[in-house]
């Protein structure tokens, strides 16, 4: 699997993203198959959050054997300090670990969302830790449509580490998206900080009475499709270090073969075009 450095972090990693948003409500042995079929396939990043369900704490019997050979990254909602700072130890405990690599302020979508941000204390909780040695790294993490626009703004405010935040073909024809987003990637180049998306395979919101997944959005289940939309933003976009795979625990080996697979953006692009309700997910 090919692997990029991750901005300042320095950590070379794989381009795709273990989204520990897959392991939001399965058991134990799921989980470990998972995590093992991830590690297998040579994914060396992990991506986690407080309120991705369970995930936390199915990861934790998983990481003590693997803890030093990944980038291991988590997040919390909490805006406040005080409940910042008991989210992030909850988060170590569960993990069963002293540290994570990265600590990340978690979905901050629009401008009214990040000035909570910067007024209600969780950064100090957030360099807190840093200080103490429970994170190398800190980063911020969104969804919609206006998410890179944010996130810049972010980065101009306050020297994070790392961004995370949803890039497809899709929102790249959006005319919200594409400034927002080519606003962030020239800042991300020019600082150094790594870059990495979501939402890659989103193929639609789900419609009344289907059929669903663990993600939250129907995504591509079919595999020239996954692999058309996984090339699209791996081969179209080398400012982003990787792309988290869907929540889905069924759906990553699509992803780990897509990335095998890939294909040049050109004919990605011709094939994500006979989708014809291929939309927006941020509805």
């Amino acid at each position: 699997m090919e692997h990029r450095t991750f901005g300042r972090t320095g950590h070379s990693s794989s381009v795709l993203v273990y989204g520990a948003a897959s392991l939001w409500d399965c058991d134990q042995d799921v989980a470990t198959e998972s995590l093992d079929a991830a590690l297998h396939a040579g994914i060396n990043h992990f991506d986690t959050a407080a309120s991705y369900g369970v995930s936390e704490a199915r990861m934790g019997p998983w990481l003590p054997g693997v803890r030093d050979h990944i980038f291991l990254a988590t997040k919390t909602t909490e805006r406040a300090y005080d409940e910042a700072w008991a989210e992030i130890n909850r988060s170590l405990e569960l993990l069963g670990t002293d540290h994570v690599d990265l600590l990340q302020v978690h979905a901050v979508c629009d401008m009214a969302e990040l000035d909570k941000v910067f007024a209600d204390g969780c950064l100090k909780a957030f360099e807190r830790a840093r200080d103490e040695g429970m994170t190398r790294f800190l980063g911020i993490t969104g969804h919609t449509e206006a998410a890179p626009s944010v996130h810049a703004e972010a980065l101009r405010r306050f020297d994070f580490d790392a961004v995370l935040c949803p890039l497809n073909l899709q929102l790249w024809r959006d005319p919200v998206f594409r400034p927002g987003y080519e606003d962030l990637a020239t800042l991300i180049t020019e600082r150094n900080v790594g870059l990495r998306t979501i939402k890659a395979v989103a193929r639609r919101p789900y419609g009344d009475g289907e059929d669903r997944y663990t993600c939250w959005y129907k995504p591509f289940d079919q595999q020239r499709y996954a692999t058309a939309a996984i090339s699209w933003v791996l081969n179209g976009h080398p400012e982003v270090t990787g792309i988290a795979t869907a929540g889905e625990t069924t759906l990553l080996h699509q992803a780990v073969a897509a990335e095998a697979l890939r294909m040049s953006v050109d004919e990605a692009e011709e094939i994500l075009s006979e989708v014809d309700d291929y939309s927006t997910i941020f509805v």
